[in-house]
């Protein structure tokens, strides 16, 4: 599939799901705009910031309409801060809900983290102990969030630096028991897991061993930075090789999955950007040959 054959989306509704496969895709981001809007490209789908967009009006909105019109779109928030104690802000939902009517994407995801305390925004994604009553807490907040937008919400793994000693789980096993008690899905950041891995002295194969393949429905890709002591998801540099290994591990066991490249620094000429896309198609054909067009819904065993 390419943007020029892709088939129209609709609205979303909680009895519907997206897409088994959309094919392969990149974020959008404004370096890019004017690549789009020239002609096709060798991308199957966009994932925009979705609160770039939550706007009135303005030059981001109306570049994002006018490329909407060619390539179908996933929305990908990094404020919902599910993981709170505070108050869901639903004037923030009714924006997002009235950005998804608006462009109508295949779905909608943030992360699994809190980003602030006391109204007051930190600025990034922080991990939740993985207890039982923060289990409760977040499920019954993606129940809420879910009934407000009427759809199902793609819940994202962050990468993280620091572990809570209270946990009383794997950080695989929470986010089971998370898709499966809130009737979520899974947007599963494979860079996520290698960068936790390696910083908290985990396999990152038990990470996606333990995931239930029916949940996951998107995966990320992105580069890391090497800090000496430690990881960073960065997103300013090429996919790693070992997260390319760790990517054909996830095809092994979930099958065709719709999977996407973010870069958000250091960004390079889209035709770069292209060519890395094209790594991760054979990389996943290579993991999974018998799914020759990524159409079937069962995953490859291993």
């Amino acid at each position: 599939m390419n943007a020029s054959t892709a088939a129209p989306t609709s609205p979303l509704t909680r009895a519907e799901s997206p897409p088994a496969f959309a094919g392969f895709g990149l974020g959008l981001r404004p370096p890019y705009y004017t690549d789009f809007l020239a002609g096709p490209q060798p991308v199957d789908w966009l994932e925009l910031i979705s609160e770039n967009y939550m706007i009135q009006g303005g030059k981001p909105l109306a570049m994002l309409d006018r490329i909407r019109a060619d390539y179908p779109v996933a929305m990908h928030g990094v404020s919902m801060s599910i993981g709170s104690v505070s108050a869901l802000d639903r004037d923030y939902l009714r924006q997002l809900k009235a950005l998804a009517r608006r462009i109508e994407p295949m779905w909608i995801s943030d992360h699994l983290c809190w980003t602030g305390v006391h109204g007051m925004s930190l600025h990034d994604l922080y991990p939740l102990p993985y207890t039982e009553e923060a289990l409760r807490h977040v499920v019954a907040r993606i129940r809420q969030v879910q009934d407000m937008l009427e759809t199902q919400l793609l819940i994202e793994n962050v990468s993280s630096y620091l572990t809570y000693a209270e946990s009383e789980m794997s950080e695989w096993a929470f986010l089971a028991a998370v898709a499966e008690e809130a009737d979520c899905l899974l947007l599963l950041d494979v860079n996520n897991i290698y960068v936790s891995g390696m910083n908290h002295g985990f396999e990152p194969r038990h990470f996606i061993d333990g995931v239930p393949p029916g949940r996951v429905r998107q995966i990320h890709l992105a580069g890391h930075s090497d800090a000496g002591d430690m990881i960073i998801d960065t997103h300013d540099a090429p996919v790693a090789d070992a997260v390319f290994e760790l990517y054909a591990h996830a095809c092994r066991r979930f099958g065709p999955v719709s999977t996407m490249i973010e870069r958000d620094d250091a960004i390079p000429p889209l035709a770069e950007l292209c060519a890395e896309l094209d790594r991760v198609r054979s990389t996943a054909a290579d993991a999974c040959p018998h799914h020759t067009h990524y159409q079937e819904d069962a995953p490859c065993l291993i």
